[in-house]
């Protein structure tokens, strides 16, 4: 494995999925700024994660846990070195096909939803679905089973503002997963819950986990939570991983 001139990464022609493999990132660094200014969010990660393993990153604001989550669902690119995902090469993705990659390959939960606010439940469910080149209908459908699955069966035509915190988390977890990604990635998603709803939302994210097995990805600041959610914690420091533990 190696470096290529544009800065991105060669990891060969092969897909990942023999191997069980996931995730792989060789040393993934992430620059901001200019020359002048610079600010190194990652400096050099390298891990890799077997399907349906799940993993923790820990660690403070600043640590660089967001900017590796952002780089494994396709939101970012490394400055340098090899992520595959799913056993794509990102570096080699267009940006339709990125687009697609993050449709269909992985599902992305945030702590502040990032639900659209002018569309209703039901229409924030089927948007990951466009890309997939099924009608609207089999769209609306499956986004009425999902939504149904986390319990919002009767708010589907709810918009944000008409949920409470817990009924938008789970909208979010709805859309994350109605194409069954083989990856979850997950940053913070319990953050703004109380401890009831939180653990109600962490249930839904595993049972989709262990039932396709996939991998997860878990972003927190709760030691407790990732010691009772995750197969394996890592912990980073300054962009760097400082420890890795089971």
């Amino acid at each position: 494995m190696g470096r290529s001139d544009q800065g991105g990464s060669v990891m060969g022609s092969d897909r990942d999925g023999g191997d069980g493999a996931a995730i792989r990132a060789v040393d993934v660094r992430k620059v901001y700024g200019t020359k002048e200014a610079q600010v190194e969010a990652l400096r050099g990660i390298s891990i890799e994660i077997a399907s349906g393993e799940r993993v923790a990153l820990l660690g403070k604001s600043g640590s660089g846990k967001s900017t590796l989550l952002n780089l494994l669902g396709g939101l970012d690119r490394p400055s340098s070195g090899g992520l595959r995902v799913g056993g794509r090469d990102l570096h080699q993705l267009s940006g339709r096909q990125m687009a697609r990659f993050r449709s269909t390959t992985v599902g992305m939960i945030f702590q502040s939803f990032n639900l659209i606010t002018s569309r209703s439940a039901l229409e924030n469910v089927e948007l990951p679905m466009i890309f997939t080149g099924r009608s609207q209908r089999d769209r609306l459908a499956a986004a009425k089973v999902a939504l149904e699955a986390v319990g919002l069966g009767a708010r589907l035509n709810h918009r944000p503002d008409q949920l409470s915190g817990g009924e938008s988390q789970r909208v979010a977890v709805a859309r994350a997963l109605v194409n069954r990604p083989r990856v979850v990635l997950a940053d913070e998603p319990t953050g703004n819950l109380d401890s009831q709803t939180a653990h109600e939302v962490m249930t839904l994210i595993l049972d989709h986990v262990r039932e396709h097995a996939a991998s997860l990805v878990l972003v927190t600041h709760d030691e407790d939570l990732a010691a009772s959610c995750t197969d394996r914690v890592i912990r980073l420091v300054d962009g760097q991983i400082t420890t890795e533990f089971t």
